[in-house]
This record gives C-alpha cells, structure tokens and sequence, in this order.
C-alpha cells in the first residue's frame, strides 16, 4: 500500500513539473506576441503593449483593414449607364451650304424642316466604364472624371438621305467623292443618323452627404471631350430593306460640350450641350442630351 502512495506522489510531481514548461505551441505564440500586429485577410489584430497581456480576447484590438481605403481620397464607380433623349438645336444657313445638299430640279429646297427629328425616338445610350472621385475639401467638394462612350441616334422625320461621292441624284451622269445629303424618293420606316464618340468627362461635384447607403443632395458641372470613331446613315424600307450607308458626312472629329448632372440620393438626371456644330463646314448642329443616369454616386 505504501509503494502505491509512493508511486503516485511520484506521478503528480511529474504532472505538475510538466504543466509548468512551456510547450511548442505555447513557444509559438509566445513568439506571435513579439509582433505588433498580425494580418488576417481584411483584418488587422493588434497586440495590447502592457504588462498585463492575458491570453483571452481582452488583450487583442481587432481592426478592420477597409477602414484604411475608407479614407482614401480616390473613390471609383464601375459601369455607370446613361439613358436618356437626344436632340439638337439647329443654326443651318441653307441658303450657304452649297454642295452638301443637293435638290431636285423643281422641288423646294431642302431645309430646317427636313432635318427635324423624331423626339420619342432619338434616344442617346452613354456607358461609362468608369468613373472616379478625387476628394478636395471634405469629401463634400470633389473633382469628378472618367472614361466611356456616348451613343447618339438621331432619327428623322423626313425621307433624306446621307452619302459619301458616289452618284449625284436626279443628275445621273454625275459623281463626286464629296458627302452630301439629299431628299430621297421613298418613305422610311426607320432612318436614322448613328454617331459613336469616346468621351472623357470632367466635372466639379458638389455632395451634401458623402457617406455611404445615405442619401444625399448631389450636383456637378463641367466640360467633356469626345472624339467620333464611327458614324452611319441606317435605314429600313419596304423598297430596299435594311441599309447601313458608311461615310464621313462632313462631320467633326472632336466633340466639346457643356454637361451637368442633379441627383438625391440614387435618383440622377444628366444633360449635356455642345456649343459647336458637330458638321465641319456645311451645317450649324448645336446636340444636346437629357436623361437618367444610373450610378451608385
């Protein structure tokens, strides 16, 4: 009986000295807490520099790493869509257009009439692929900017027609390599003018609450530059079915126009106008765009 007492006095000695010496994962995270912080994906933990370090929860600051980007100046928006109504002022002097419009022997002249648009069917499409905020004063004043392309569709009225040399109507006989526009002899169901851009906007931003999921009165102002990288005359009739008629139309390469948007919240309205003729020489065509803009700022 008493080797067995013996024997277990011996074995909880043993216990004992052994629970008191550090083990390997005890060494590892000693060793941890020789470091200030230590980063798990998005979150940044942070060791307690004092003496009274417990290994529980008390002793560990627990920080989010977004709260850093947060705080940048830069923010960025992806994808912003334009819906909206295109239009345009027109400041033409026909009786100074020359050759760009060729009329029929005894018809009227062409004129303002004839390159009305079709309202409800005019429609500009803008796809931002980005667009970014740059914070000046407070986040409450920002310069605003980015990249994408303007759609613009102008569908009109009446039956004319856009080409590049070719043939001269009502004169047979006749070519020229110079573009024109005339008033063709059937009716279309659709005949539109298709005008692509790349655009880069830039605007000044106004917010009265730049904070994110809370709505806000926003407003900015300012000038884009485009340049025109494709153009079409498209057409559909009963007569020749569909048509895409390829040339430079006498049109300006290089677009500048005044623009603005107004929002609350997730609610924005856009609007754009451009002080110079988007023809080179032969017409004064003044566009302007209004519409919805879908963007989270």
């Amino acid at each position: 009986m008493k080797r067995i007492y013996f024997l277990a006095t011996l074995c909880a000695i043993a216990t004992a000295s052994y629970a008191q010496q550090p083990t390997t994962a005890d060494s590892a995270v000693s060793k941890k807490r020789q470091n200030d912080t230590i980063s798990i994906g998005s979150i940044l933990i942070i060791k307690r520099n004092d003496k009274s370090y417990r290994n529980d929860s008390s002793s560990v600051l627990l920080t989010d790493n977004t709260y850093k980007k947060s705080h940048s100046r830069i923010s960025t928006n992806f994808l912003v869509l334009d819906l909206g109504f295109a239009n345009w002022e027109d400041k033409s002097n026909y009786a100074a257009a020359g050759s760009y419009l060729v009329n029929k022997p005894g018809a009227l002249a062409l004129s303002k009439d004839d390159l009305k648009l079709r309202a409800g069917k005019s429609v500009n499409v803008n796809i931002w692929f980005f667009m970014q905020k740059l914070a000046l004063v407070k986040r409450n004043v920002n310069l605003k900017y980015g990249l994408g392309v303007e759609l613009n569709n102008y569908s009109f009225r009446s039956p004319i027609s856009f080409r590049e040399g070719g043939a001269v109507p009502y004169n047979a006989p006749s070519f020229t390599n110079a573009p024109f526009i005339f008033r063709d002899s059937i009716s279309f169901s659709k005949n539109k003018l298709a005008l692509k851009y790349i655009t880069v906007p830039l605007m000044l931003n106004f917010a009265s609450n730049h904070k994110p999921g809370k709505a806000g009165f926003s407003a900015s102002v300012g000038v884009s530059a485009g340049y025109l990288y494709k153009q079409r005359n498209k057409q559909r009739s009963d007569t020749r079915g569909k048509q895409k008629n390829q040339g430079d139309y006498d049109l300006e390469r290089f677009k500048f126009s005044y623009i603005g948007e107004i929002g609350f919240g997730s609610f924005r309205l856009y609007g754009s106008y451009s002080p110079k003729s988007i023809f080179e020489k032969s017409l004064d065509i003044r566009p302007y765009n209004i519409g919805f803009r879908f963007s989270k700022w």
